[in-house]
């Protein structure tokens, strides 16, 4: 779905509304008006993106009891229980049930909302400004914070798009097992096929979680990062036993040559949130406010795209963020914290390598898979071949979900990656004017 559908009404009411009032008071009124409409409609919007709470089973209610005896000489009259002619009994369709958290579907409407937020805020902050209030308390400080945290999320972006294709490339891999495992009979041949590919991708995953865990005492170590596929290394020196067992752990040419050895990005995540302040005060009510909004916004989305993710060198990364719980439209935010949070925990005691859904369901398939595989015995027996099936099934699933969403959730991380970057270059043009304002024109 477009991320500018809703955008529109929005930023043409701000512009007339602002057009409309050049003789009131420099719109103090009307500006608090735009931020009580900016705070709920992020409110609104992540409010969308929690978890519907699990329904309470109620009991079936008695059926009623009536006195009227049953007449079973009249039977051609029309039963009074049907109901089909009734306007009550019409019930509007139910509406599709909202993405599971942490899947590929629930991440790209976070992206979606993010480019939302992120439109209505340049409106509030740019469009029909002065400019001279860039250059003032408390803006003249918390503009540059906001600007070196758009730097810092590019950063998170280049990293995210690497380890989206790292996901493509596990999804190759589980396909792989499910092609050879379809067919039937299964023999040995397919077995030994799937095996082969699904080893490969659980190593890659041991792989990338073990770096993650290490990465701070093996950036000297190696030039390539064992879970970065894409190309299969060239070749090159080295003995054969070397090579093959690069080719067992999973080792391609990496993709990540944009980003150095020795970044973290759970460092980066630290360094966007460590001065992350509310405004109090009289700063509560003025244009720090959406200041602030936006900087959460885009520090919680950057969290949960590494949280969810493979992305280098996550180790240390923060269950919670400066959240404040008490501000109305801060709430859905940190529910969804909470619950991501909660989610990291149980991660890092079983060393997967991320949150996303898919993911670690493919994980938990792929064991069951090879475990068949070391227990394989031709032929099969009719109950082990269902059970095999339902697990094919189940993998088959997963893989065409990671078809059909991975790259769409590509195309939107670029999307925000370009989005900041041009939010980011006319805020700058702001702050140029203020600049040429304030020099002294020469006589």
């Amino acid at each position: 779905m477009p991320a500018t559908d809703n955008q529109g009404s929005f930023l043409n009411r701000i512009s007339i509304r602002r057009n409309q009032v050049v003789s009131m008071d420099p719109g103090h009124d009307l500006e608090l008006e735009d931020l009580e409409l900016f705070q709920k409609h992020v409110a609104d919007r992540f409010s969308d993106l929690l978890p519907l709470p699990t329904p309470t089973p109620c009991p079936a209610p008695a059926p009623p009891v009536s006195n009227t005896p049953k007449n079973n000489d009249n039977n051609d009259q029309p039963s009074l229980a049907t109901g089909d002619d009734s306007p009550s009994s019409e019930q509007a369709p139910p509406l599709p049930p909202p993405p599971q958290i942490l899947s590929i579907a629930w991440f790209r409407k976070l992206l979606d909302v993010f480019l939302c937020c992120e439109a209505e805020f340049k409106a509030v902050l740019v469009m029909g400004r002065d400019p001279s209030q860039f250059g003032k308390p408390p803006l003249d400080k918390l503009i540059p914070d906001l600007l070196d945290r758009a730097i810092k999320a590019l950063d998170i972006c280049n990293a995210v798009t690497h380890g989206v294709e790292l996901l493509r490339h596990w999804q190759k891999l589980a396909q792989i097992a499910v092609t050879a495992l379809e067919q039937l009979p299964i023999g040995e041949g397919q077995v030994r096929r799937a095996k082969k590919a699904l080893t490969t991708l659980l190593t890659s995953m041991a792989c990338d979680e073990k770096e993650n865990n290490n990465g701070n005492n093996n950036h000297g170590k190696s030039t390539e990062r064992a879970w970065s596929f894409g190309r299969r290394g060239g070749g090159g020196g080295g003995s054969s036993a070397a090579n093959n067992k690069d080719r067992t752990a999973g080792t391609f040419r990496s993709l990540s040559w944009s980003v150095a050895k020795s970044w973290s990005s759970a460092k980066q995540i630290q360094a966007m949130s460590s001065n992350l302040v509310a405004p109090r005060g009289g700063e509560a009510n003025g244009l720090a406010l959406p200041v602030y909004i936006m900087s959460t916004v885009l520090v919680f989305v950057m969290w949960s795209l590494v949280a969810a993710i493979p992305c280098q060198e996550r180790t240390g990364l923060a269950t919670h963020l400066p959240v404040p719980r008490q501000l109305v439209w801060a709430q859905p935010l940190f529910g969804l914290q909470e619950k991501i949070g909660e989610e990291w925990k149980k991660k890092e005691k079983k060393g997967t390598a991320g949150l996303l859904e898919e993911m670690q369901k493919m994980e938990k398939v792929a064991l069951n898979l090879v475990e068949f595989a070391d227990s394989f015995e031709f032929p099969l027996e009719d109950e082990k071949v269902d059970e095999v099936a339902v697990q094919v099934a189940e993998m088959a699933e997963i893989c065409r979900k990671m078809e059909e969403g991975l790259v769409p959730l590509q195309l939107q991380v670029r999307e925000v990656f370009h989005r900041i970057v041009r939010s980011r270059a006319e805020v700058l043009d702001v702050i140029d004017q203020v600049g040429k304002m304030s020099t002294p024109v020469p006589y």
